[in-house]
């Protein structure tokens, strides 16, 4: 990113368009309502963005399966739906600065991270799956000489996604990278916190070569257009990343119309664990404190919970506490910025109502605790480490979504596999120890769906990710999210003779 761009001038000229999309062009809601979008960054409305409701939900859905029924896309080999993804990902690099904007003007983001990060990720994920579909292969099962079983992958059908408001263009590509390649229809809906990249992704999709009605877009609320998408009777499956109460209407959806498949990523309360034979603690703590205050600590996996052993965790802390001056919120709009703003004014509130639950209850605030920058308009808190916490404290037990951080003390090896693994959630966990001994036991142990030793976010595209528990079930990226888009069909072929 040049450091010369003026990215405030480049806000002021962004024209942006907040219609639905659906069947190749921009439409407005069916009743003609929006909603006003405003910017975290500054309290500033920044666009009207449609409410879409059922009618345009059954628009939508109808689009999808016209173009799935009919072949356009769906019965294009895998190598010509190849392509068409390859020069979608190329479309996404090519537009990357208006779609880094809008993804930090919706969500309050740094645009240094949106461009490095957001956009960069989500033309990689949909450039692999591209790759990824020609080289998959079907299955002969070794049966009978007098017969022939083919086993073979068939795409759904209409895929619904619901993608939440913290990573919105790379969570909508995991999903749609399978799912398109596949040789499905999608319609997403995206969170009405951060819609506005959707849209552009679905015309620049159109641009690459993708025919219309593959991939359309609803944006709206959730009880509207997310309920009517969920309990849509010709919609085949359900991906979906957000909270684990949404989670929990998603199965209850299925079950009250055609009992789709659901798949659910879900929230996390991450488990850090940091053993005294780690000797490095150092290292330890720059890397919770970058994990956990990244993306205003609005992650699903976020290193929340720091279980330390008591016998280093004066010196743990005290670094932490050093490094939150690391990642003080700043203008989302500047080049050197590393933490923007809260999503909204509502998350504000949650957040802040955590910290004070947190001092409320006994738990020692050794950095952070404010809300800051108020004078902007903007919803900023610092990031915030609370020390001498447990698990009967919400700070310590419930998904905040927000730049907190909660020390827990441990003296034994057991003592802290009870804690991190007494939630409710399994998403993450991450256990550093110089011994190997003890970093693959409790590695085995911690049930979670990704364990790091001795590191945590290292990732890449070819590994899955999803949890355990009220995480979630099925798995975003790799090979492995081919089955949530896809039927298995057994053929047998009797043979004579």
């Amino acid at each position: 990113m040049s450091k010369q761009v003026n990215w405030h001038e480049r806000a002021a000229a962004l024209s942006i368009d907040g219609r639905a999309y659906t069947n190749g062009q921009r439409l407005a809601a069916a009743d003609g309502q929006v909603f006003a979008k405003t910017s975290p960054i500054d309290g500033r409305v920044i666009a009207q963005v449609a409410r879409c409701q059922a009618l345009d939900v059954d628009l939508a859905v109808a689009s999808a399966r016209a173009a799935f029924d009919d072949g356009r896309w769906s019965g294009k080999s895998p190598a010509a739906r190849k392509k068409v993804l390859q020069k979608f990902a190329d479309k996404i690099l090519a537009a990357k600065d208006e779609l880094a904007l809008l993804e930090c003007l919706d969500m309050g983001k740094p645009i240094a991270y949106a461009l490095a990060v957001d956009v960069a990720a989500t033309a990689r994920t949909i450039a692999w799956y591209a790759e990824a579909v020609d080289k998959i292969y079907d299955e002969i099962a070794p049966t009978p000489a007098n017969s022939l079983a083919l086993i073979t992958r068939e795409a759904m059908g209409v895929i619904g996604v619901i993608v939440p408001w913290n990573y919105p263009m790379i969570m909508a590509s995991w999903k749609l990278g399978p799912a398109l390649a596949a040789g499905n229809s999608v319609v997403l809906k995206p969170s009405e916190k951060s819609p506005l990249t959707a849209m552009r992704l679905a015309e620049l999709a159109i641009e690459a070569g993708l025919p219309p009605g593959v991939f359309n877009v609803v944006p709206g609320y959730g009880h509207e257009a997310g309920e009517a998408l969920a309990l849509h009777m010709d919609v085949d499956a359900i991906g979906f990343t957000g909270s684990t109460r949404t989670g929990r209407r998603m199965l209850d959806y299925a079950g009250r119309s055609n009992l789709k498949r659901v798949y659910n990523e879900l929230g996390g309360k991450s488990a850090f664990v940091v053993f005294d034979d780690f000797a490095d603690i150092e290292r330890a703590a720059k890397t919770v404190a970058g994990s956990m205050f990244f993306n205003q600590g609005e992650s699903c996996n976020a290193p929340s919970r720091v279980l330390v052993h008591e016998s280093v965790a004066d010196r743990f802390v005290e670094i932490v506490a050093a490094e939150t001056a690391k990642y003080q919120p700043a203008d989302p709009l500047a080049a050197g910025t590393v933490m923007g703003a809260l999503v909204d004014d509502i998350q504000l509130r949650t957040v802040m109502g955590y910290i004070d639950a947190g001092k409320s209850e006994g738990a020692r605030c050794v950095a952070g605790g404010r809300q800051v920058m108020t004078e902007t308009g903007g919803y900023y808190v610092e990031p915030t480490v609370f020390d001498h916490t447990n698990m009967s404290m919400k700070i310590a037990r419930e998904e905040i979504f927000g730049p907190v951080m909660s020390v827990l003390r441990f003296k034994t090896e057991d003592e802290a596999l009870a804690v991190a693994n007494g939630s409710a959630y399994g998403l993450q966990a991450s256990v550093w120890s110089d011994n190997i001994n003890r970093a693959h036991r409790v590695a085995r142990k911690l049930r979670a769906g990704t364990v790091h030793v001795n590191q945590y976010d290292e990732d890449d595209i070819t590994v899955p990710f999803g949890g355990y528990k009220q995480s979630g079930n099925g798995r975003d990226k790799s090979l492995h999210a081919f089955d949530k888009y896809t039927e298995l069909k057994t053929t047998w072929i009797r043979i004579d003779g």
